[in-house]
Formats: C-alpha cells, structure tokens, sequence
C-alpha cells in the first residue's frame, strides 16, 4: 500500500507528502477517488498545500462523507455537495467553500479571502476571522436550504459584495475595538440575503439598510448559535454572544466587555427604496466628511481640492493622442535588408501616383525587378501583417513594375570624385546613391563585363537576362562611368586612393573554398562553372554530377547541371541546408537529391566516398560550400590575421578613413545584404564630404502586430490573391505604421476633436485639438494601421 494511502478500520488516510516529496494536487485527489471507490467514507488528509480538496464528491450508495484535513490548500470543499462534511484543523487559505453546493464545511481556524464565495445551499462555520471579499456573490435557490456562512470573529474589506441570497453572521467575538468588523466598502452590490452582525459597521453601502433585530431574526440566532459554537469547538461563548438577544438574562461582569457589542441585522435595499432621491452631496463635502482624511495622498501631497470636470481636456487627461505616423517601420521595410518602405511605395499606388511609387524604389536600389523581382527571397514577406489574414502581400511582383522606370539625372553635381573597385551589387548599390547626390563615380571592373555575380552566375531559370541588362543600362545612363578590363594591383590602388576622394572596395568574393580531402583536384569550383555558362560556354559534365555545399549556390549549380544535360544530380552538406525552401522546391521538382548529414572522406574516379562508408557515384563533383575574397591588390597593414579587412562599425577601413568596403568582401550574404551595404557606404562617404560623423541608420522599431487592425479588411482565396495584378495590392496592403488617410479617426471621434491639415507640399497630417479632446482613446481603438497612440499625460506631473 503507498505511504499517501493507509487505512484505520473504516478511515482512509491520506498523506499529501510521500518518501519525503510532496505529490501533486492531482494524485492527492486521485487517491481520494480511489478509496471512495473501494467503499470508504471517512478521509483523514494530511495535506501539503494541495487544492479542491472535499468536493465534488458523492457516495455511489448515498453515504454521508467525512473529511478530516489539514494543512490545505485553496478551494477546500469547493462545489462540496450535500451529505459531505469537512472539518478543517487550524486555519485555510482563499476560497475555502467556493460554490459550496450543499457541504457542512468546519473551519477551526482563520479563513482566507473569499471564505464562501458564491455559495449556493451548506453550511460554513468559521472559529476565526475571514479576509476580503468573503461572502461576496452568494445566492439562494429556492428548491434549496439557503446558504448559511457563521464567522466567530470578523471579516475583511469588500465583504458580501454583489451578495444575491443566503445568511451572513458575523460574530464580531473579540473585535470590540475595531472600527468596523466587515471591514470597509462591504455590501456592494447586494441585492437579496440577510447579514447578521455583531459590533461596530462603517462604510456601508449605500445599497443596503443597517436594522434593529426582529422577534424572528432574535429566535433565528438563539436557535443557531449553540449549534455553531458546539461545531467549531467554542460552546462556552453562547452567553456572551446571545445576551442581549434574551430577555431577563443579565450579564456577569466578566461580559461587561462585551455588553456594548450590539446585534444588527442588513438588507438591501428594494429597487424603490434604491430610487428615492437623495439630496447629493458636493464632491468637496464628500471629500471633506466621507472621503480618507486628508485625501489618499495627504502624507505627501496637502489636498488642494481642486476638482476636473467628469470627462476632462487639456492638461486634465489622463491620456492623450498623439499621430505617429511613419515613426514604426512596417514589417516589410524592417525586415527587407536594404530597408526599403514598402507601405509607403502602396501608399502611393493607392493614391494614383504610380510613376512616383515606383520611382521610390530607386532611391534605395538600382535594382527592383532583377533582385526584389527576381533572385532574392523576399525576407519582407516573412513576417508581412497579411499573412494572418490570408497570404502576405506580392511585393516581388511590385519590384518588377520598376524595371522600366527612368532614372532622373542628378539634380546637382559635386566637385567630388569617388572610386568603386567591382561592379557587383555593392559596387553598384554605392555608385548608385553617390551618383544621385551629386558624385562623380568611377567604377573598375576587371571582367570583361560589369554586374558581378549577378550577371556572371545566376541562372536564366531565376532571373531574366533582358531584365537585368535593362537595369544595368539605367545605371550607366544615370553617368556612372563602368571601366571594364580595368585589374587593380597594389600599385593601382595607391594611384586611385591618390587621385580621387573616396575608395570603395566592393570586389566581392571569387575564390572558391576548396577541402583539402584526398582527390580534391578532381573538384569543378563550382563558381567557375556558373561563369562559364553564362559567358555561353557548356563545360562538359557526366550523366551523375554530387555538389557538394547545399547552399543557394549550390542550387544554382545544380540547375546548371541539369541544363548541360545531367540525368541524375544529388547535393550533399554535412548539415541542414542553408538554401531557401523554394531554392530547394525548384531542384527537387528538376529531379534533384539533397542529403544531409554527409561528411567527405575523399573523391576518387568513382564518386565521393563518405565517411560513413558508403559511395555516392559521380561522373562529374562540383564543390559549392562558399567563396572568400581576392585582397591581394593590398598592402597587409589594411588586413587582419584573417587576411580579411579591418574595418569598423560603419565598414570603413580602419588605416585610411576614405576607404569603405561594403558587400561580400566583408560577409557573405545575400544580394539585398550587398545593396544595402553598398548603400549605406555611399550615405557615409557624402557625410563624410559634409563633415558629418558617419551613421549606422539604424531602423525605427518595428510595429507591434497587435497595433494594426486587420478587422477592416476581408480574407481572400488564394486563387484569388494569385490572379490580382502587382497594382492591385494596394488595396491589400494594410499599410503597417503608415496613415492610409482613411478619416476613420475623425469620423468616430465623438468631440469632433481630429481634423486633416492639407499642406501645401502635398502632405497630410491628422491633429488632435486639445481644447476638445477627453482623451477616450477611441482614434488608437480604431485606426487600422496603428498609427494614433495614448501618451500617458500625468507624466508632467511628477516630480523633477
């Protein structure tokens, strides 16, 4: 028999504390269940604090339960049904007979808060004092006893709140010098029952009366007493609690104490007697007679009683709004490396102005429709408010509508002259912005064409040649100067940092990293594959090609494979791959295998042997597992031990400040990455023209998703949302901390305090007049895009 279980004759006892471990309020409970099963009715509980213990339970026979406990938890003899007792030794916690249904419940000891909360029929006896809200919510069913609720001594604050039915009595034993034995604002609410109470009472609720006892309520007590007083142990208090309520029986001096204490009786009051109008008090005059002495703050603060209007404005609000509009970034524009607003490029689409929308676009990328449109994974998707709508919104597809924009010649030109060394995406993000503000710009490629790796490696199947070259040509018409051919070795670096005012060094990443393993010079590099197809060649492969490197890279040689005539390409990395799901969907789908772990051992005339013994079959093994930078054109004083750049937070070089390295010659990372890096080079260097202290722009917050409000827009099927044009998601863009000027705010506003201000540079604003505001908050409730926020305004209040 478990040490929780143990039987004494017709007794079951209960332990809550086993080999020295107390068990949980569930196996306690599931022992009770147990024995009540087996026939037994009594239950000594030695308890550990566990809950609910006493009800609800029943005799499948209808035999009378007893419960013994001690040391419980909340909730004893919650719900307790009819023919169930339980008598508690010493003191419980909250809740002791919550929705009692029918139990005799003992407690010989203190009670917690809400003693007899909600109970419905039983009995509760308390030998001590209880503490808030006991008594609070009971009720009376009339195919029931009503519930009866004894307490020797007192009970806390908010007692008998809301009460509905059933019979208080409070004893008030021992508590002649407390200011109130029901503690403070107790009764409110209380529509039905009866309250019982012996000695002092203050703060009543207006909603009930304080009575002289009846014949009735007097024969109600002399009858109860002696019963309660023998149950909780205390039989020798019946003279001094029931004196006064029996006639020639006068008091022995040893209840002279006593003899001030006074029986009364509560009720509420009827729904007439509530209505009788009353004349009401000023509010100086409550604060002065019925409010705490001095006010709730008087230790610190001399009341001044100075009173607000009910609903306030000005100075006087608690809260009040404040329009923040574009000062959140959308999930979009957080999350897309190069930080471009999205919901403000739909914003401009919603309002018509397309060329303008897509025009934006170019102020943070020269390339929209080849990498937003095209290769990149569209991390701004990811976490797009949308989605828990429906599907996030199409935002590659509005990166192709650009492709065709013009760009607009600068509007000035500065007597500065900036060198880019690679024409990459970082090369070209940064000649881009510097050209834009005014920058004359060189860049040295030493290729025969410009563009990088995206023009040298990506393949056809991810992204449109005729795309790309219409975006490249856009870049030379901006004036930006491409030198192609152009080999910068040490002697031609010195000469460019000498003859121009900045130095980019955005040459990127072009030697492969190759694993010294046994046969590693049979490996293809799998860069130099991707560039020969490109430039047209068609290096010869066989029919079985292993890649090994399971990156996005390395798809894209896998794709190169495939196009050159492979029958069966299976990629290999020793973890999870590091390529995008639809990199991975779109191998796949070619016939392509991904395995992961694989750990080479060596390559050899028939494949890639691993190291766990088996043979992957290969004509041809390309390894993609990532490239490093060529910085041989530099002296060793700009590289660390790495043989890598030293550069600081702003990328800047830490030996010659003019020098910026943005892009994969710093991090491999992803096109978006390399633009905006490039980009935020390019803002530097022109701060650096202003002698400005250069920036790390870092993003505004994102905005919460609970903020923005997707009640105001209507889920889509996704057939749908796949047929709608690039245009047309302006309507379903929800416009993430930036004010889609849909009025809702100054329509619901109920003083009519919002109004929209029209500048003359064509921009909004909504403002909020202060003279009528009450600060309600209900602009911040309704604005969909999360942009109206409540200021605390007793912030001004405190002290300096």
């Amino acid at each position: 028999m478990p040490e929780s279980e143990r039987k004494t004759n017709t007794t079951a006892i209960i332990d809550g504390i086993v080999d020295g471990h107390r068990i949980s309020t569930q196996q306690l409970l599931q022992e009770i269940y147990k024995k009540l099963e087996e026939g037994y009715a009594e239950f000594e509980v030695n308890a550990c604090g566990q809950h609910n213990i006493g009800g609800p339970l029943w005799d499948k026979d209808s035999k009378p339960l007893k419960f013994r406990v001690k040391n419980p938890g909340q909730r004893l003899g919650s719900m307790g049904m009819r023919g169930t007792t339980i008598e508690i030794e010493g003191s419980a916690p909250a809740d002791v007979g919550w929705l009692n249904s029918g139990a005799e419940i003992i407690l010989k000891g203190d009670g917690g808060d809400t003693t007899a909360h909600c109970a419905a029929t039983g009995k509760i006896y308390v030998a001590g004092r209880t503490g808030t809200r006991s008594g609070a919510l009971m009720k009376y069913d009339p195919s029931y006893p009503a519930p009866e609720f004894w307490v020797l001594e007192n009970t806390g604050s908010f007692s008998f709140e809301f009460m509905g039915g059933g019979i208080g009595i409070i004893c008030g034993y021992g508590c002649e010098n407390m200011d109130s034995v029901l503690g403070y604002r107790s009764c409110v609410g209380m529509v039905g029952g009866v309250i019982y109470v012996r000695g002092n009472v203050k703060e009543l609720s207006r909603e009930v009366f304080l009575l002289d006892l009846d014949q009735g309520d007097k024969e109600f007590l002399l009858k109860g007493l002696p019963v309660f007083l023998e149950k909780i142990g205390r039989p020798e208090l019946i003279n001094v609690l029931s004196r006064e309520l029996q006639e020639n029986n006068p008091s022995s001096p040893s209840e002279s104490l006593s003899s001030d204490m006074q029986w009364k009786k509560i009720r509420a009051k009827t729904y007439q007697e509530r209505t009788i109008r009353q004349q009401a008090k000023s509010i100086r005059e409550f604060r002065e007679n019925d409010w705490v002495e001095g006010g709730i703050f008087g230790d610190v603060l001399p009341d001044n009683y100075t009173v607000a209007d009910f609903v306030s404005t000005k100075d006087a609000r608690l809260k009040f709004p404040v329009w923040k509009n574009a000062l959140f970034s959308a999930p979009c524009e957080y999350n897309c490396p190069i930080g471009i607003p999205t919901q403000k490029r739909i914003s401009l689409l919603r309002q018509g102005k397309t060329e303008e929308a897509l025009r934006l676009v170019l102020e943070y990328s020269p390339f929209p429709a080849s990498v937003c449109g095209q290769v990149c994974p569209n991390l701004c998707i990811d976490e797009c408010n949308r989605k828990y709508l429906d599907i996030p919104v199409k935002i590659g597809e509005l990166g192709l509508l650009s492709n065709e924009i013009k760009a607009g010649l600068p509007g000035i030109e500065l007597n500065k002259r900036v060198a880019i060394i690679g024409s990459g995406v970082a090369g070209l993000g940064a000649a881009w912005y510097l050209r834009k503000s005014g920058c004359k710009v060189d860049v040295f490629e030493q290729d025969e064409v410009f563009g990088g790796k995206l023009k040298q490696v990506i393949p056809e199947d991810r992204l449109q040649q005729e795309i790309l070259e219409a975006e490249l040509q856009r870049i030379i018409k901006l004036g930006i100067n491409i030198k192609t051919k152009a080999l910068v070795n040490k002697e031609f670096f010195q000469k460019i940092k000498s003859e121009y005012d900045a130095v980019v060094i955005a040459t990127g990443a072009h030697n492969p990293v190759i694993i010294p393993f046994e046969g590693h010079e049979r490996l293809v590099k799998g860069l130099d594959f991707l560039k020969e197809i490109n430039r047209g060649q068609k290096p010869k492969i066989g029919e079985k090609v292993v890649v090994i490197g399971a990156g996005n890279a390395s798809m894209d040689v896998v794709i190169g494979a495939y196009n050159l005539g492979a029958k069966e390409v299976t990629a290999i990395d020793i973890q999870k791959p590091a390529a995008f799901d639809k990199e991975i969907e779109h191998v796949e789908k070619l016939g392509a295998k991904i395995i992961w772990p694989c750990f080479t051992e060596k390559v050899s005339e028939k494949g890639v042997h691993l190291k766990d013994g088996r043979l992957l079959e290969a004509d041809t093994v390309i390894i993609s597992v990532g490239d490093r930078p060529d910085l041989s054109f530099l002296e060793q004083e700009y590289l660390d031990e790495k043989g890598m750049l030293k550069l600081n937070e702003y990328n800047q070089s830490e030996i010659d400040s003019k020098v910026f390295a943005p892009g994969d010659v710093r991090e491999l990372g992803l096109f978006t990455h390399a633009i905006a890096d490039g980009r935020r080079a390019a803002m530097n260097i022109h701060r650096m023209f202003n002698d400005e202290p250069p920036d790390n722009f870092a993003k505004a917050p994102m905005i919460p998703q609970d903020r923005v409000k997707d009640q105001f827009y209507h889920p889509l099927r996704s057939g749908k949302v796949e047929a709608m044009t690039a245009e047309q998601e302006a309507e379903r863009c929800m416009s993430c901390g930036y004010c889609r000027d849909c009025e809702y705010c100054m329509e619901v506003c109920p003083e009519q305090a919002i109004d929209r201000v029209q500048k003359t540079d064509g921009v909004f604003e909504y403002v909020s007049d202060p003279d009528k505001c009450i600060g309600c908050g209900i602009c911040a409730g309704i604005c969909p895009c999360g942009i109206w926020t409540m200021e605390d305004n007793l912030i001004k209040f405190l002290e300096e």
